[in-house]
């Protein structure tokens, strides 16, 4: 918005790693420089400090709000509300931003259907009209563009990021009683005409750049690819429309000077050369030659014809350098493959015998693989990749069932009893997979349809808190140790209640802020629940807790050797050694998976707390399968990723959720973030990865054997699927989808959409 051009797909890091400098824009040639530049250039800002960190010391007054609290829907408004009768008074600014978040954040917290969406439309409204009607009465105002839009739609789920119509739809309306100059206006409302996103007409967001320099008195910024809006050429008439449109194309051919050879532009292109041809540059050079001739001959030139030659040759250039991006390196990307490859090979080398000894495991191994590797050369399958996992995952566990019974049935030693046992103990993790698929819905077709934790739970309070609360009591038995530790057993226990009362308290006292409709229906006030802490106090008690309850439970007591005699008689003494401690690991990873699971709970949404009850019932009938160590770790990869899209997340960026990304921590912090992202969004796979090892542990066989055939089939899976990925991008390199999805679109960069005031002698955006 600001130079014209398309960020980076790599500037989506800047979202979530970024500092005070690592995402500045200063020394990029942007109107908002030009115009600061000017005799007496002044800037304001009001709302989102991303602004700031793009373009510090660019504003002589701001106020800025951070935009990742997406919980707060007023505040974050009325900060900007606030300041804009003030301004609108003074005269001594050139531009003034107001970037409102509230109407994002009710986006993302409860999607456009929500009960706070409608109000919040309204208030923005009201807004509106009080800017346009001090437009009309105050005469400094009197030459003064508005300019409202969004920076990004969103899907029915409330997120942004996609392909989807709505995420990449966003309004753009200019607003100047100084436009009836030269425009009639257009019918208002209006029915839209070919999809519910298409009302009027559309226009690239690069296009808005020199649209406001040239209506400015500026140069346009040196890289931007994008046109004129030809509307707004209606100010000036023929001589002024031609010469402006003539400098937006000698400006975008310096851009493209860049890219292609100079003798593409400077030379004359016969007509056969330019006749249906593949190639960009030569397309480009045929359309530059025509008006370098036309311009050349001197004689009278129709104004028509040199528009539409100037106009194919900006949206032909403008078309081309936007996908400039996925112009990478051949070489590099063939060296990166075969570093894969290679890696790859060596992993399935290592694999190998363990798949072909297990023949039926080692074929639906391989078929999950490939499966799953060519899923990545289709962008449809890529973002709806949950339902893979969701069928896949539940084939799997009805092959798991069927062979236990089978197994069972043909020894022929089994009761009915046993065997009713046998049937639900194998069933049940099909079940229980059933309602897993349906607890988030996710992806790009179904985003926004109902599921558990948004239509479901959040009507039933009382039955949410009744389950977090159960959960928080079992893990707490869960994490008492089954060994004996320096601490003694009494004093783990008063620990354990203690740091999960407390982790309950924090939850509650995060809902309060960040979902208080969770709250709505509960019998007892929720603030009667919680400590009198912020919430940043509260998360650092959790998290100091967590880590002193490991140290103090981490050290075992004084062992004896009756202990070995005692469970050793008929065996060796070293191999009563082996057995105790596999026994001793087994209750060591148990014990920290108690504590991982407090951990993950705390950096979790509420509505997704219940999920971790229902992966202990799954884990515990794996338990009484007596799978195979490849079978585990075949287990262990599909629920990993099915546990992801479980919890919400997606292929798109859009749905990383940041709500706890910020627990314990009072300032912005790019390691601690990062890691609390990671955890908060990966709770499942952190979850299922823990507890495959102690599924693998309590087997009655060593146990390094195991944990090395998880690792080696991990390993194996992990570097097939990153090498089908480089293929899928190298050969789809061009594919918009590739580079764009999730990622460009995303990017803070373009977050300059806002709803913005425009002086015609300056320019305000918001």
């Amino acid at each position: 918005m600001t130079t014209g051009s398309v960020p980076s797909f790599l500037d989506v890091i800047l979202n979530f790693a970024e500092s005070d400098t690592a995402s500045s824009m200063e020394s990029q040639d942007t109107w908002l420089s030009q115009l600061k530049a000017k005799r007496d250039g002044r800037l304001v800002l009001y709302g989102d400090d991303t602004w700031l960190k793009l373009f510090p010391n660019m504003f002589s007054r701001a106020d800025g709000t951070s935009s990742f609290f997406v919980s707060d829907f007023a505040e974050v408004d009325l900060n900007v509300t606030r300041n804009v009768p003030t301004e609108l008074e003074r005269d001594d600014w050139n531009g003034m931003i107001l970037h409102y978040l509230g109407l994002d954040h009710i986006g993302h917290k409860s999607g456009p259907h929500s009960l706070h969406m409608r109000p919040k439309q309204v208030e923005m409204d009201d807004v509106i009209r009080s800017i346009y009607h001090a437009l009309e009465s105050q005469s400094h105002l009197g030459s003064t563009l508005l300019v409202l839009c969004g920076d990004h739609g969103m899907n029915d789920a409330g997120n942004h990021g996609g392909t989807s119509e709505g995420e990449t739809s966003p309004a753009l309306v200019f607003i100047s009683p100084k436009l009836r100059t030269i425009f009639d206006g257009l019918e208002c409302p209006v029915v839209a005409r070919t999809n519910a996103f298409n009302f009027y007409e559309k226009v690239e967001q690069t296009d808005i750049a020199p649209t406001l320099a040239t209506l400015l008195g500026l140069p346009i910024p040196k890289n931007n690819l994008g046109n004129i809006i030809p509307a707004f050429l209606l100010f000036w008439n023929e001589g002024k429309r031609i010469a402006f449109m003539e400098q937006n194309a000698q400006q975008i051919l310096g851009v493209l000077l860049e890219t292609f050879p100079s003798s593409l532009f400077n030379q004359s292109h016969p007509p056969e050369a330019c006749v249906d041809t593949s190639d960009e540059g030569v397309r480009l050079g045929c359309l530059w030659s025509r008006i370098r001739v036309q311009a050349t001959e001197g004689r009278p030139f129709n104004v028509d014809v040199k528009e539409a030659m100037l106009r194919a040759f900006l949206r032909q250039a403008q078309n081309t350098m936007s996908n400039t991006g996925t112009n990478y390196s051949v070489r590099g990307l063939y060296g990166g493959i075969t570093v894969a490859a290679s890696v790859a090979l060596w992993a399935a080398a290592v694999s190998a015998p363990v798949l072909v000894k297990q023949n039926m495991v080692g074929l639906w191994f391989t078929l999950t693989t490939l499966a799953y590797g060519a899923m990545m050369f289709a962008s449809s399958y890529i973002e709806e990749e949950h339902q893979y996992w969701y069928w896949l995952t539940s084939a799997w566990l009805l092959w798991l069932g069927t062979r236990q019974y089978a197994q069972r049935t043909d020894s022929g030693n089994g009761r009915v009893s046993d065997d009713l046992w046998l049937i639900l103990s194998a069933a049940y993790p099909l079940a229980i997979m059933r309602v897993i698929r349906v607890w988030n819905q996710t992806g790009q077709k179904h985003a926004g349809e109902s599921d558990i934790a948004q239509n479901f739970l959040r009507h039933h309070t009382c039955g949410l808190w009744t389950l977090v609360c159960i959960l928080y009591v079992a893990v707490a038995a869960k994490m008492l140790p089954s060994y004996q530790t320096l601490i003694g057993g009494p004093a783990s226990l008063v620990s354990a209640v203690l740091l999960c009362t407390l982790g309950l308290a924090f939850k509650f006292a995060f809902s309060i802020v960040d979902s208080p409709e969770l709250l709505n229906g509960l019998p007892i006030a929720p603030g009667t629940l919680v400590t009198h802490f912020d919430l940043t106090t509260h998360a650092r008690a959790v998290f100091t807790g967590i880590v002193a309850y490991c140290i103090g439970n981490s050290f075992s007591g004084q062992e004896t050797s009756s202990h070995i005699r005692s469970n050793g008689e008929d065996l060796t003494k070293d191999e009563a050694v082996q057995i105790r401690t596999q026994e001793t690991l087994a209750g060591r990873l148990n014990f920290l998976h108690g504590v991982l699971t407090l951990f993950l709970m705390t950096q979790s949404r509420v509505t997704n707390i219940p999920l971790f009850a229902l992966f202990e019932l799954q884990m515990r009938a794996f338990a009484s399968m007596n799978l195979s160590p490849s079978e585990i770790s075949l287990t262990a990869i599909m629920l990993q990723y099915a546990s992801f899209f479980a919890f919400g997340g997606s292929n798109a960026i859009s749905t990383i959720d940041l709500s706890n990304s910020y627990n314990g921590i009072s300032g912005y912090n790019v390691a601690m973030v990062g890691v609390l992202t990671f955890c908060s969004n990966w709770a499942g796979p952190f979850w299922w990865t823990f507890a495959s090892m102690i599924l693998l542990v309590q087997r009655r066989e060593k146990w390094y054997p195991p944990l090395r055939e998880f690792r080696d089939l991990t390993t194996c899976f992990v570097a097939s699927s990153i090498l089908f990925v480089m293929l899928a991008c190298t050969a789809l390199r061009t594919h918009l989808f590739v580079w764009s999805h999730d990622m460009v679109e995303s990017s803070l960069k373009d977050r300059i959409y806002g709803e913005c005031i425009c002086d015609l002698k300056s320019i305000v955006l918001s």
